[in-house]
């Protein structure tokens, strides 16, 4: 995947029989997550492999390695190297706030050199990243450590979705800030369909998906196949509206 200012859509996928559900709905990225087990909870590697299996190179699949807060360069490799094992195309690795932040992103530099690492920063926890402005000093941390792309979530889902943390200008600054620093750039954090009228037009690559998908708008449950169309149709009118806005 390449940078794109048309928006893409991912769906954060808990199995095999969800990740088909997802790509039949059109979904461009499958990304494999526990939603029980916190903002970025890891699948186990057996049942990644089998969704990578079932897709077969139809859609790009991405999984997370878990909320591993104590950002051990040590720790995050091995999870990585395990992961990567099962033919995933990206890694997604939550950037949680932390002193040795900055230390652990360059450490991991080898393994960005030979796999796609997506750094995961949260708009809920700004305040307490180690580094002034996080949403522009990050991208170019990332950049320069060879990672190739950056994402903007929510660690708690509880307390209400990205919007309610970052107002628009300072989501456009993220991307804006990505863009120039040549990575992949997505945003997510509990989006519900009516957020992709706001959020496409500052022209990310991906709009990340999970409780707008499933039924009840809860994450837990399974994917209401009512819900999945909505999304997919609410993604292809922004995909129109696109070069209304590419000036923008």
């Amino acid at each position: 995947m390449t940078p794109s200012r048309s928006p893409r859509w991912l769906a954060s996928v808990t199995g095999v029989a969800e990740a088909l559900q997802a790509l039949d709905a059109g979904a461009d990225v499958i990304d494999a997550k526990d939603p029980g087990s916190g903002a970025l909870g890891a699948l186990p590697p057996s049942v990644v492999r089998d969704i990578v299996a079932s897709l077969a190179g139809r859609a790009p699949v991405s999984a997370t390695l878990g909320d591993r807060a104590t950002m051990d360069p040590a720790d995050l490799a091995a999870a990585t190297l395990a992961m990567t094992a099962t033919g995933v195309d990206l890694v997604k690795i939550g950037l949680f706030p932390h002193p040795g932040l900055a230390g652990c992103i360059a450490a991991l530099r080898p393994l960005a050199r030979r796999h796609r690492l997506v750094g995961v920063v949260f708009a809920d926890r700004l305040a307490q990243y180690p580094m002034a402005d996080a949403l522009h000093a990050l991208p170019r941390l990332l950049a320069s450590a060879h990672w190739t792309g950056v994402m903007l979530d929510t660690a708690d889902k509880r307390a209400g979705g990205l919007l309610a943390h970052a107002p628009p200008a300072a989501l456009q600054g993220f991307v804006d800030a990505a863009r120039h620093a040549g990575l992949l750039c997505g945003l997510a954090g509990s989006l519900a369909e009516n957020d992709i009228a706001r959020l496409a037009p500052l022209g990310p690559d991906l709009l990340g998906f999970r409780g707008a998908l499933c039924r009840d708008a809860a994450r837990a449950r399974g994917f209401d196949p009512a819900r999945l169309r909505s999304v997919a149709a609410a993604m292809r009118r922004a995909r129109l509206d696109e070069p209304a806005h590419a000036g923008a």
